[in-house]
C-alpha cells in the first residue's frame, strides 16, 4: 500500500466528520462542567504496567490489542487503550488522596490493535468521565446522570437504552465466585480454550464471552443476583431511587458483568439497535479496588467511556460550521485596506475570509463556496470616502456603511 494512504484502522477527520466529531465533544464537556467536572489530559502512552496491572493479564485488550514497545532506553511503553488507567496513575503520582472527591473529564485519541469495522477503528476516540472518592451510591447516580444528559443534548435519548447490573461488593462477588466455578467446572468440557484458561483465575469474564460453546454453557449458569448480600441489595437500590428520581429509565441486564475483581456494585452500558453488532455506546462501572491495586491509597471511584465515532454516527443530522463574512477588495489597489479592516474585525471575534487572489467575481465565487453569510465589499469610491457595502448573501440586500461602524453593521452576522 502507499504510504500516501492512512495506516490501516485509521482515518483522517474532515469536514462533516471533524463537525459531527467535535459537536459531541464540546457538547459533552458543557455537559460534565455543568455537574461540576473538570477537564484532565493524561499521556497518550503510559508505562505497560499501568495496564496490565489494571486491565488483567488475560484480558484480550492486554494479551492481543496492546501497542507496546520498548524505548531506546529500554523501557516498555503502550499507547494508551482506554482512559481510567492514566487517570488512575495520574491521581496516585499527583498525591491528589487529600483532595477528594475529583471529578475529571476526559477526550482524546485510544490505540487497539483490533479488526476495524463499523464505528470502531485501531485508533479511535473516547469521552469519558471518573468520580473519585465517593463511596456512596450518590456518585454511581450522578455518573449515570451526566452520560444520560449528554446523551440527551445530543439527541439521542431515543436511540439508546441504558442496561445496569450489580456486581455487589467483595464479600457477594466472592460467594457467587465459588457458585460459578463449581457450575462451569462441571461444563469444562463446552467450554472454549481462552475460558478454561479463565476458569480459576477469572471466571467471571466467561460470562460476557462471544464464544457459541461459552454461550451455551453459561446460558443456565446461576445470577449474581441470587448472592447478593444484604449491603450490596441496599447500595443498588439506592442506585436505582435515585435514577428514578431523576427520570432515568434503564432496564436490569443479569448477564453484564465485569471480570476484574476491583470492580463492584454498579456497571452499566448504554447501548443501542442502530450500529449493528457493536451496540454499546457508552459503558462503564464502580471500581473501588483500582487506585488501591495499582499501589495507590484505597480510593473509591466511579466512571464511564463513551466512543466518540459511534456517537458519531448516531447524530441525526451533521451540526453547521460558523459563517465566515467574505471581505472582498474590487480592485488590487483595495487590497491592503481590506486587510487592515480584516485584521480589525478577527480581533472584534468576526470570522473573516479574505480571498487571495482574482477578480471581483471569483472572489464572490469563493464566498459563495466557503457559504459565507456576508461579504463586505470596498472598491474605489468606497475606498476614497471610508466606506464599504455589506451584502447578505443570502437576501442579496445591501447597504452603504461607514468603516468606523462596520462592527455595528456586521453585528447580526457574528457566529
Amino acid at each position: 500500500m502507499s504510504n500516501s494512504q492512512p495506516v490501516r484502522g485509521t482515518h483522517d477527520l474532515l469536514f462533516d466528520d471533524i463537525l459531527r466529531h467535535r459537536h459531541v465533544e464540546e457538547r459533552a464537556f458543557d455537559v460534565a462542567k455543568r455537574y461540576g467536572y473538570g477537564e484532565i489530559a493524561t499521556p497518550v502512552f503510559e508505562f505497560t504496567d499501568v495496564f496490565t496491572r489494571t486491565l488483567g493479564g488475560t484480558s484480550d485488550i492486554v494479551t492481543k490489542e496492546m501497542y507496546t514497545f520498548e524505548t531506546k532506553g529500554g523501557e516498555s511503553i503502550t499507547l494508551r487503550p482506554e482512559g481510567t488507567a492514566g487517570v488512575a496513575r495520574a491521581f496516585i503520582s499527583g498525591g491528589l488522596a487529600q483532595q477528594t472527591p475529583l471529578k475529571f473529564f476526559y477526550r482524546g485519541p485510544m490505540f487497539r490493535h483490533e479488526r476495524p469495522q463499523k464505528g470502531r477503528q485501531r485508533q479511535f476516540h473516547q469521552i469519558g468521565v471518573e468520580l473519585l472518592g465517593v463511596a456512596g451510591p450518590q456518585a454511581d447516580v450522578e455518573v449515570i446522570a451526566v452520560g444520560q444528559h449528554i446523551l440527551n443534548e445530543l439527541d439521542l435519548n431515543g436511540a439508546v437504552t441504558l442496561e445496569m447490573n450489580s456486581l455487589g461488593d467483595p464479600e457477594s462477588r466472592a460467594a457467587y465466585r465459588d457458585v460459578l466455578v463449581a457450575y462451569l467446572s462441571a461444563r469444562k468440557d463446552k467450554l472454549s480454550e481462552e475460558s478454561r484458561e479463565r476458569l480459576e483465575r477469572n471466571p467471571m469474564r466467561i460470562l460476557d464471552s462471544k464464544d457459541p460453546g461459552d454461550r451455551e454453557a453459561v446460558a443456565e449458569a446461576p445470577r449474581l443476583a441470587a448472592y447478593l448480600n444484604e449491603t450490596s441489595r441496599s447500595f443498588f437500590d439506592k442506585v436505582k431511587a435515585g435514577l428514578d428520581a431523576h427520570g432515568i429509565a434503564y432496564k436490569i441486564n443479569p448477564s453484564l458483568v465485569r471480570g476484574l475483581d476491583y470492580y463492584c456494585h454498579t456497571a452499566f452500558e448504554f447501548t443501542t439497535d442502530a450500529l449493528g453488532a457493536q451496540g454499546t455506546v457508552m459503558a462503564g462501572g464502580r471500581y473501588d479496588g483500582l487506585i488501591g491495586q495499582m499501589g495507590g491509597p484505597a480510593t473509591p471511584g466511579i466512571g464511564w467511556a463513551a466512543g466518540i465515532e459511534r456517537l458519531s454516527m448516531l447524530l441525526k443530522a451533521t451540526p453547521e460550521a460558523k459563517r465566515p463574512i467574505a471581505l472582498i477588495p474590487v480592485s488590487e489597489a483595495e487590497e491592503a485596506m481590506v486587510l487592515s479592516l480584516a485584521a480589525k474585525l478577527r480581533a472584534a471575534g468576526f470570522i473573516i475570509d479574505v480571498a487571495y487572489s482574482g477578480n471581483m467575481k471569483k472572489r464572490m465565487n469563493r464566498a459563495d463556496k466557503i457559504k459565507a453569510v456576508a461579504a463586505v465589499i470596498i472598491g474605489g469610491d468606497e475606498a476614497r470616502d471610508g466606506n464599504a457595502t455589506v451584502r447578505n448573501l443570502g437576501t442579496g440586500e445591501q447597504k452603504a456603511v461607514s468603516q468606523k461602524d462596520i462592527e455595528t453593521a456586521l453585528a447580526a452576522y457574528k457566529s
